[in-house]
Protein backbone atom coordinates (compact mmCIF):
# COMPACT_ATOMS: atom_id res chain seq x y z
CA UNK A 1 0.00 0.00 0.00
CA UNK A 2 1.20 3.66 -1.01
CA UNK A 3 1.34 6.11 1.78
CA UNK A 4 -1.53 8.24 0.11
CA UNK A 5 -3.90 5.27 0.22
CA UNK A 6 -2.90 4.79 3.69
CA UNK A 7 -3.70 8.53 4.26
CA UNK A 8 -6.79 8.23 2.41
CA UNK A 9 -8.28 4.58 4.17
CA UNK A 10 -7.35 6.67 7.69
CA UNK A 11 -9.20 9.71 6.44
CA UNK A 12 -12.08 7.65 5.76
CA UNK A 13 -12.43 5.93 8.92
CA UNK A 14 -12.11 9.19 11.19
CA UNK A 15 -14.85 10.65 9.00
CA UNK A 16 -17.28 7.66 9.54
CA UNK A 17 -16.32 7.34 12.90
CA UNK A 18 -17.15 10.95 13.13
CA UNK A 19 -20.52 10.56 11.61
CA UNK A 20 -21.01 7.48 13.86
CA UNK A 21 -20.59 9.57 16.58
CA UNK A 22 -23.04 12.13 15.31
CA UNK A 23 -25.94 9.79 14.66
CA UNK A 24 -25.68 7.75 18.19
CA UNK A 25 -24.75 10.61 20.62
CA UNK A 26 -25.93 13.84 18.92
CA UNK A 27 -28.68 13.48 16.76
CA UNK A 28 -30.23 10.66 18.96
CA UNK A 29 -29.49 12.45 22.04
CA UNK A 30 -31.55 15.44 20.37
CA UNK A 31 -34.26 13.23 19.47
CA UNK A 32 -34.81 11.70 23.57
CA UNK A 33 -34.01 15.08 25.44
CA UNK A 34 -36.67 16.58 22.91
CA UNK A 35 -39.39 13.46 23.00
CA UNK A 36 -39.01 13.65 27.19
CA UNK A 37 -39.60 17.34 26.74
CA UNK A 38 -42.93 17.48 24.77
CA UNK A 39 -43.89 13.79 25.77
CA UNK A 40 -43.42 12.78 22.31
CA UNK A 41 -43.52 8.49 22.46
CA UNK A 42 -40.24 6.40 21.94
CA UNK A 43 -40.72 2.54 21.53
CA UNK A 44 -38.35 0.69 19.24
CA UNK A 45 -38.62 2.70 16.48
CA UNK A 46 -37.61 -0.05 13.98
CA UNK A 47 -39.51 0.53 10.43
CA UNK A 48 -38.82 -3.36 10.08
CA UNK A 49 -41.54 -3.71 12.88
CA UNK A 50 -44.65 -2.55 11.33
CA UNK A 51 -43.98 -5.34 8.45
CA UNK A 52 -42.39 -7.98 10.64
CA UNK A 53 -45.96 -7.59 13.33
CA UNK A 54 -48.00 -7.53 10.04
CA UNK A 55 -46.38 -10.74 8.45
CA UNK A 56 -46.79 -12.56 12.09
CA UNK A 57 -50.01 -11.89 12.34
CA UNK A 58 -51.08 -12.54 8.56
CA UNK A 59 -49.32 -15.92 8.37
CA UNK A 60 -50.10 -17.09 12.08
CA UNK A 61 -53.40 -15.85 12.95
CA UNK A 62 -54.90 -15.08 9.61
CA UNK A 63 -55.37 -10.95 10.90
CA UNK A 64 -55.59 -8.51 8.01
CA UNK A 65 -52.42 -6.87 8.48
CA UNK A 66 -54.11 -3.58 7.31
CA UNK A 67 -57.14 -3.65 9.57
CA UNK A 68 -57.41 -0.66 12.09
CA UNK A 69 -56.24 -3.38 14.91
CA UNK A 70 -53.20 -4.15 13.55
CA UNK A 71 -52.01 -1.11 13.40
CA UNK A 72 -52.93 -0.42 16.89
CA UNK A 73 -50.85 -2.92 17.72
CA UNK A 74 -47.93 -1.98 15.55
CA UNK A 75 -48.05 1.26 17.25
CA UNK A 76 -47.31 -0.18 20.66
CA UNK A 77 -44.30 -2.08 19.92
CA UNK A 78 -43.30 1.50 17.31
CA UNK A 79 -43.84 4.10 19.48
CA UNK A 80 -44.77 2.67 22.76
CA UNK A 81 -48.32 2.77 23.39
CA UNK A 82 -51.22 4.05 20.88
CA UNK A 83 -51.05 7.30 19.60
CA UNK A 84 -53.65 9.74 20.85
CA UNK A 85 -54.84 12.07 17.91
CA UNK A 86 -55.97 14.54 20.70
CA UNK A 87 -52.40 14.95 21.78
CA UNK A 88 -50.36 17.82 19.64
CA UNK A 89 -46.51 16.28 20.05
CA UNK A 90 -47.83 12.94 19.18
CA UNK A 91 -46.33 11.87 15.87
CA UNK A 92 -49.13 12.05 12.31
CA UNK A 93 -47.22 8.57 10.92
CA UNK A 94 -49.75 6.01 11.83
CA UNK A 95 -46.71 3.25 10.95
CA UNK A 96 -49.68 1.09 9.35
CA UNK A 97 -49.02 -1.73 7.07
CA UNK A 98 -48.49 -0.01 3.79
CA UNK A 99 -46.44 -2.41 2.04
CA UNK A 100 -47.55 -4.64 -0.76
CA UNK A 101 -48.19 -8.18 1.08
CA UNK A 102 -46.01 -9.75 -0.40
CA UNK A 103 -43.18 -8.55 1.75
CA UNK A 104 -44.62 -11.43 4.26
CA UNK A 105 -42.99 -14.45 2.35
CA UNK A 106 -39.58 -12.54 3.12
CA UNK A 107 -40.15 -12.26 6.61
CA UNK A 108 -42.08 -15.23 6.80
CA UNK A 109 -39.10 -17.24 8.42
CA UNK A 110 -38.48 -14.44 11.32
CA UNK A 111 -42.35 -14.74 12.44
CA UNK A 112 -41.73 -17.41 15.01
CA UNK A 113 -38.96 -15.39 16.27
CA UNK A 114 -38.56 -12.48 18.94
CA UNK A 115 -38.70 -9.11 17.44
CA UNK A 116 -35.38 -8.13 19.34
CA UNK A 117 -33.87 -11.29 17.78
CA UNK A 118 -34.90 -10.73 14.43
CA UNK A 119 -34.11 -6.76 15.10
CA UNK A 120 -30.43 -7.53 15.71
CA UNK A 121 -30.10 -10.17 13.03
CA UNK A 122 -31.60 -7.51 10.42
CA UNK A 123 -29.57 -4.92 11.07
CA UNK A 124 -26.32 -7.01 10.68
CA UNK A 125 -28.16 -7.93 7.18
CA UNK A 126 -28.22 -5.04 5.97
CA UNK A 127 -24.87 -3.61 6.89
CA UNK A 128 -23.52 -6.86 5.36
CA UNK A 129 -25.21 -6.42 2.30
CA UNK A 130 -24.55 -2.13 2.00
CA UNK A 131 -21.10 -3.17 2.04
CA UNK A 132 -21.78 -5.81 -0.57
CA UNK A 133 -23.75 -3.30 -2.90
CA UNK A 134 -20.65 -1.50 -3.42
CA UNK A 135 -18.39 -4.62 -4.69
CA UNK A 136 -21.24 -5.80 -6.37
CA UNK A 137 -21.69 -2.35 -7.68
CA UNK A 138 -18.09 -1.82 -9.09
CA UNK A 139 -17.91 -5.42 -10.77
CA UNK A 140 -21.20 -4.28 -12.68
CA UNK A 141 -19.74 -0.93 -13.84
CA UNK A 142 -16.34 -2.79 -14.72
CA UNK A 143 -14.07 -0.65 -11.99
CA UNK A 144 -11.73 -2.78 -10.25
CA UNK A 145 -9.80 -0.15 -8.29
CA UNK A 146 -6.96 -1.31 -5.51
CA UNK A 147 -8.07 -3.23 -2.21
CA UNK A 148 -7.61 -0.48 -0.15
CA UNK A 149 -9.67 2.12 -2.58
CA UNK A 150 -12.41 -0.55 -2.25
CA UNK A 151 -11.50 -0.48 1.69
CA UNK A 152 -12.25 3.51 1.30
CA UNK A 153 -15.53 3.17 -0.66
CA UNK A 154 -16.99 0.25 1.70
CA UNK A 155 -15.89 2.58 4.86
CA UNK A 156 -17.45 5.77 3.08
CA UNK A 157 -20.74 3.84 2.14
CA UNK A 158 -21.08 2.48 5.70
CA UNK A 159 -20.43 5.67 7.23
CA UNK A 160 -22.13 8.13 5.27
CA UNK A 161 -25.50 9.51 6.88
CA UNK A 162 -27.88 7.89 4.59
CA UNK A 163 -26.86 4.05 5.26
CA UNK A 164 -26.73 4.77 8.83
CA UNK A 165 -29.86 6.25 9.05
CA UNK A 166 -30.81 3.04 7.37
CA UNK A 167 -29.23 1.11 9.47
CA UNK A 168 -30.57 2.48 12.69
CA UNK A 169 -33.98 1.95 11.41
CA UNK A 170 -33.94 -1.01 10.10
CA UNK A 171 -35.42 0.39 6.87
CA UNK A 172 -35.70 -2.27 3.97
CA UNK A 173 -34.94 0.54 1.60
CA UNK A 174 -31.36 -0.82 1.95
CA UNK A 175 -32.62 -4.22 1.14
CA UNK A 176 -34.00 -2.98 -1.40
CA UNK A 177 -30.77 -1.54 -3.10
CA UNK A 178 -28.64 -5.03 -2.19
CA UNK A 179 -31.31 -6.32 -4.44
CA UNK A 180 -30.69 -3.72 -7.05
CA UNK A 181 -27.04 -4.57 -7.07
CA UNK A 182 -27.24 -7.85 -7.29
CA UNK A 183 -30.05 -7.33 -10.46
CA UNK A 184 -27.36 -4.95 -12.14
CA UNK A 185 -24.76 -7.56 -11.60
CA UNK A 186 -26.53 -10.70 -13.49
CA UNK A 187 -27.50 -8.50 -16.02
CA UNK A 188 -23.62 -7.60 -16.41
CA UNK A 189 -22.61 -11.35 -16.76
CA UNK A 190 -25.84 -12.49 -18.63
CA UNK A 191 -27.93 -13.77 -16.07
CA UNK A 192 -31.26 -12.28 -16.92
CA UNK A 193 -33.57 -14.94 -16.01
CA UNK A 194 -31.70 -14.45 -12.29
CA UNK A 195 -32.05 -10.33 -13.21
CA UNK A 196 -35.19 -10.33 -13.49
CA UNK A 197 -36.29 -12.43 -10.32
CA UNK A 198 -34.39 -10.43 -7.95
CA UNK A 199 -36.01 -7.25 -9.79
CA UNK A 200 -39.30 -8.47 -8.76
CA UNK A 201 -38.63 -9.45 -5.42
CA UNK A 202 -37.02 -5.79 -5.21
CA UNK A 203 -40.79 -4.22 -5.72
CA UNK A 204 -41.24 -4.97 -2.11
CA UNK A 205 -41.16 -1.54 -2.07
CA UNK A 206 -42.53 -0.31 -5.74
CA UNK A 207 -41.77 3.12 -5.76
CA UNK A 208 -37.94 2.38 -5.99
CA UNK A 209 -38.08 -0.14 -8.39
CA UNK A 210 -40.81 0.93 -10.63
CA UNK A 211 -38.66 3.29 -13.05
CA UNK A 212 -35.93 1.05 -13.22
CA UNK A 213 -38.32 -1.67 -14.12
CA UNK A 214 -39.97 0.40 -17.10
CA UNK A 215 -36.29 1.41 -18.36
CA UNK A 216 -35.38 -2.12 -18.55
CA UNK A 217 -38.67 -3.93 -20.03
CA UNK A 218 -38.18 -0.74 -22.80
CA UNK A 219 -34.58 -2.27 -23.24
CA UNK A 220 -36.02 -5.95 -23.10
CA UNK A 221 -38.59 -5.34 -25.93
CA UNK A 222 -35.73 -3.73 -27.95
CA UNK A 223 -34.12 -6.41 -29.00
CA UNK A 224 -36.69 -9.22 -27.49
CA UNK A 225 -34.86 -12.14 -28.74
CA UNK A 226 -31.21 -12.13 -27.02
CA UNK A 227 -33.33 -10.50 -24.07
CA UNK A 228 -36.39 -12.01 -23.76
CA UNK A 229 -35.20 -14.21 -20.88
CA UNK A 230 -35.29 -10.95 -18.32
CA UNK A 231 -38.78 -10.44 -19.09
CA UNK A 232 -39.21 -14.33 -18.59
CA UNK A 233 -38.22 -14.10 -15.11
CA UNK A 234 -39.40 -10.84 -13.98
CA UNK A 235 -43.25 -11.34 -15.13
CA UNK A 236 -43.51 -15.04 -13.74
CA UNK A 237 -41.94 -14.19 -10.34
CA UNK A 238 -44.44 -11.21 -10.50
CA UNK A 239 -47.18 -13.48 -11.18
CA UNK A 240 -46.03 -15.82 -8.38
CA UNK A 241 -45.90 -13.11 -5.56
CA UNK A 242 -49.40 -11.84 -6.52
CA UNK A 243 -50.88 -15.12 -6.61
CA UNK A 244 -49.47 -16.09 -3.56
CA UNK A 245 -50.44 -12.74 -1.63
CA UNK A 246 -54.13 -13.05 -3.39
CA UNK A 247 -54.24 -16.90 -1.86
CA UNK A 248 -53.10 -15.99 1.77
CA UNK A 249 -55.15 -12.64 1.42
CA UNK A 250 -58.17 -12.38 -1.12
CA UNK A 251 -58.92 -8.89 -2.14
CA UNK A 252 -55.26 -7.69 -1.22
CA UNK A 253 -54.52 -4.93 -3.40
CA UNK A 254 -57.92 -2.99 -2.72
CA UNK A 255 -56.86 -2.90 0.59
CA UNK A 256 -53.07 -1.94 0.02
CA UNK A 257 -54.25 0.64 -2.42
CA UNK A 258 -56.66 2.23 0.92
CA UNK A 259 -52.94 1.83 3.15
CA UNK A 260 -50.83 3.98 0.61
CA UNK A 261 -53.92 6.49 0.25
CA UNK A 262 -54.09 6.48 4.24
CA UNK A 263 -50.57 7.25 4.10
CA UNK A 264 -50.21 9.97 2.24
CA UNK A 265 -52.96 11.79 4.15
CA UNK A 266 -51.53 11.27 7.85
CA UNK A 267 -48.00 12.48 5.76
CA UNK A 268 -49.61 15.44 3.95
CA UNK A 269 -46.18 17.25 5.21
CA UNK A 270 -44.29 14.61 3.35
CA UNK A 271 -42.80 15.03 -0.19
CA UNK A 272 -40.16 14.60 -2.87
CA UNK A 273 -36.61 16.25 -2.87
CA UNK A 274 -38.01 18.67 -5.36
CA UNK A 275 -41.45 19.58 -3.62
CA UNK A 276 -39.58 20.08 -0.63
CA UNK A 277 -36.92 22.10 -2.10
CA UNK A 278 -39.13 24.14 -4.51
CA UNK A 279 -42.78 23.86 -3.61
CA UNK A 280 -44.87 20.81 -3.95
CA UNK A 281 -46.99 22.37 -6.85
CA UNK A 282 -43.19 23.22 -9.40
CA UNK A 283 -41.74 20.25 -7.52
CA UNK A 284 -44.06 18.55 -9.83
CA UNK A 285 -43.64 20.39 -13.07
CA UNK A 286 -39.78 19.96 -12.87
CA UNK A 287 -40.02 16.15 -11.51
CA UNK A 288 -42.29 15.80 -14.82
CA UNK A 289 -39.58 17.53 -17.26
CA UNK A 290 -36.80 15.18 -15.32
CA UNK A 291 -39.25 12.23 -16.01
CA UNK A 292 -39.84 13.29 -19.85
CA UNK A 293 -36.11 14.21 -20.52
CA UNK A 294 -35.19 10.70 -18.94
CA UNK A 295 -37.81 8.94 -21.42
CA UNK A 296 -36.28 10.66 -24.24
CA UNK A 297 -32.74 9.54 -23.29
CA UNK A 298 -34.11 5.90 -22.15
CA UNK A 299 -35.63 5.53 -25.45
CA UNK A 300 -31.99 7.04 -27.20
CA UNK A 301 -29.78 4.04 -25.60
CA UNK A 302 -32.28 1.51 -25.77
CA UNK A 303 -30.48 -0.87 -27.65
CA UNK A 304 -27.12 -0.24 -25.60
CA UNK A 305 -25.42 -3.68 -24.78
CA UNK A 306 -25.43 -5.02 -21.35
CA UNK A 307 -21.24 -4.70 -21.35
CA UNK A 308 -21.67 -0.99 -22.89
CA UNK A 309 -20.67 2.26 -20.93
CA UNK A 310 -23.96 3.55 -21.50
CA UNK A 311 -26.21 0.73 -20.43
CA UNK A 312 -24.08 1.09 -17.14
CA UNK A 313 -24.66 5.30 -17.24
CA UNK A 314 -28.45 4.47 -17.92
CA UNK A 315 -28.97 2.13 -14.79
CA UNK A 316 -27.25 5.44 -12.72
CA UNK A 317 -29.17 7.59 -14.06
CA UNK A 318 -32.23 6.24 -13.60
CA UNK A 319 -31.45 5.20 -10.24
CA UNK A 320 -30.79 8.90 -9.16
CA UNK A 321 -33.32 10.08 -11.09
CA UNK A 322 -35.96 7.87 -8.94
CA UNK A 323 -34.78 9.27 -5.89
CA UNK A 324 -35.14 12.67 -6.83
CA UNK A 325 -38.70 12.13 -7.88
CA UNK A 326 -39.98 9.78 -5.65
CA UNK A 327 -42.40 10.93 -2.92
CA UNK A 328 -40.29 10.49 -0.34
CA UNK A 329 -37.36 12.69 0.51
CA UNK A 330 -36.14 10.36 3.10
CA UNK A 331 -32.21 9.81 3.09
CA UNK A 332 -32.45 6.43 3.24
CA UNK A 333 -33.76 6.11 -0.38
CA UNK A 334 -30.28 8.02 -1.20
CA UNK A 335 -28.53 3.87 -1.10
CA UNK A 336 -29.72 3.89 -5.00
CA UNK A 337 -27.31 6.72 -6.00
CA UNK A 338 -24.57 4.34 -4.95
CA UNK A 339 -23.66 3.46 -8.64
CA UNK A 340 -24.01 7.25 -10.11
CA UNK A 341 -21.73 8.42 -7.57
CA UNK A 342 -19.31 5.14 -8.35
CA UNK A 343 -19.34 6.65 -12.09
CA UNK A 344 -18.55 10.47 -10.74
CA UNK A 345 -15.80 9.10 -8.73
CA UNK A 346 -14.19 6.99 -11.20
CA UNK A 347 -14.51 10.00 -13.62
CA UNK A 348 -13.93 12.90 -11.74
CA UNK A 349 -10.88 14.22 -12.94
CA UNK A 350 -12.22 13.71 -16.40
CA UNK A 351 -15.08 16.15 -15.42
CA UNK A 352 -12.35 18.33 -13.78
CA UNK A 353 -10.24 18.29 -17.23
CA UNK A 354 -13.61 19.59 -19.24
CA UNK A 355 -13.39 23.20 -18.56
CA UNK A 356 -14.27 25.95 -16.22
CA UNK A 357 -17.76 25.31 -15.74
CA UNK A 358 -17.51 21.98 -15.25
CA UNK A 359 -14.82 22.59 -12.52
CA UNK A 360 -17.05 24.96 -10.77
CA UNK A 361 -20.00 22.47 -10.62
CA UNK A 362 -17.58 19.70 -9.00
CA UNK A 363 -17.00 21.83 -6.45
CA UNK A 364 -20.43 22.93 -5.76
CA UNK A 365 -22.08 19.47 -6.10
CA UNK A 366 -18.52 17.78 -4.03
CA UNK A 367 -19.12 20.45 -1.24
CA UNK A 368 -23.15 19.53 -1.02
CA UNK A 369 -21.81 15.90 -1.11
CA UNK A 370 -18.93 16.24 1.52
CA UNK A 371 -20.56 18.52 3.64
CA UNK A 372 -22.25 15.87 6.21
CA UNK A 373 -19.16 14.40 7.04
CA UNK A 374 -17.28 17.63 7.52
CA UNK A 375 -20.31 18.90 9.85
CA UNK A 376 -20.06 15.89 11.96
CA UNK A 377 -16.35 15.78 12.04
CA UNK A 378 -16.73 19.33 13.45
CA UNK A 379 -19.61 18.12 16.27
CA UNK A 380 -17.66 15.40 16.70
CA UNK A 381 -14.42 17.55 17.81
CA UNK A 382 -16.75 19.89 19.65
CA UNK A 383 -18.26 16.96 21.50
CA UNK A 384 -14.38 16.94 23.31
CA UNK A 385 -14.75 20.12 25.25
CA UNK A 386 -18.59 21.02 25.14
CA UNK A 387 -21.47 20.22 26.95
CA UNK A 388 -23.66 17.40 25.21
CA UNK A 389 -26.54 19.60 25.73
CA UNK A 390 -24.68 22.41 23.70
CA UNK A 391 -23.50 20.84 20.76
CA UNK A 392 -27.22 19.43 20.66
CA UNK A 393 -28.49 22.38 19.52
CA UNK A 394 -26.55 22.25 16.46
CA UNK A 395 -27.88 18.73 15.57
CA UNK A 396 -29.10 20.02 12.08
CA UNK A 397 -25.62 20.76 10.88
CA UNK A 398 -24.61 17.55 9.03
CA UNK A 399 -28.67 17.34 7.11
CA UNK A 400 -28.34 21.09 6.01
CA UNK A 401 -27.59 19.30 2.70
CA UNK A 402 -29.05 16.19 2.47
CA UNK A 403 -32.00 17.08 0.17
CA UNK A 404 -29.79 18.92 -2.27
CA UNK A 405 -27.36 15.65 -2.46
CA UNK A 406 -29.83 13.50 -5.04
CA UNK A 407 -29.64 16.91 -7.61
CA UNK A 408 -26.04 17.04 -6.87
CA UNK A 409 -25.29 13.52 -7.70
CA UNK A 410 -28.00 13.68 -10.79
CA UNK A 411 -26.46 17.14 -12.36
CA UNK A 412 -22.85 15.64 -12.17
CA UNK A 413 -24.12 12.55 -13.91
CA UNK A 414 -25.86 14.42 -16.57
CA UNK A 415 -22.95 16.44 -16.92
CA UNK A 416 -20.18 13.88 -17.99
CA UNK A 417 -22.25 12.00 -19.71
CA UNK A 418 -20.59 12.36 -23.31
CA UNK A 419 -17.29 12.14 -21.28
CA UNK A 420 -18.29 9.43 -19.22
CA UNK A 421 -19.11 7.05 -22.42
CA UNK A 422 -16.57 7.66 -24.22
CA UNK A 423 -18.39 6.83 -27.36
CA UNK A 424 -21.75 7.58 -28.83
CA UNK A 425 -23.92 4.90 -28.68
CA UNK A 426 -25.40 6.30 -32.04
CA UNK A 427 -21.86 5.21 -33.60
CA UNK A 428 -22.57 1.31 -32.29
CA UNK A 429 -24.49 -1.19 -34.29
CA UNK A 430 -27.98 -0.98 -32.90
CA UNK A 431 -28.13 -5.08 -32.93
CA UNK A 432 -24.79 -5.14 -31.09
CA UNK A 433 -24.75 -8.58 -29.30
CA UNK A 434 -25.63 -8.76 -25.49
CA UNK A 435 -24.07 -11.46 -23.72
CA UNK A 436 -27.06 -14.44 -22.90
CA UNK A 437 -24.95 -16.09 -20.75
CA UNK A 438 -22.20 -16.52 -18.54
Amino acid sequence: MSKNSNVGLVLALLLAGSMWFYVQHILIGHQQADAALHGTPRGNLSDLYPRWLGARELLLHHRDPYSPEVTREIQIGYYGRQLDPTRPSDPRDQQGFAYPVYVVFLLAPTITMPFPVVQTGFRWLIVALTAASVLLWLRTLRWQPSSVTKAVLIVMTLGSFQALQGIKLQQLSLLVGGLIAGCALLLAEGYLALAGILLASATIKPQLVLPLAAWLLLWTFSDWRRRQNLMWGFVSTMGGLFAGAEYILPGWIGRFREAITAYRQYNDGAGSVLDVLITPEWGRVLAGLIVVALAVTGWKFRRASIDSQVFNLMLGLVLATTVVIVPKAAPYNQILLLPASLIVARHWQTLWQKNLISRLLLLVCGLLIFWPWLAATALTIASLGLPSDIVQKAWAWPVWTSLAIPLAVLVLLMSGFPEFTGTSIDNRSPSSPDRTGP
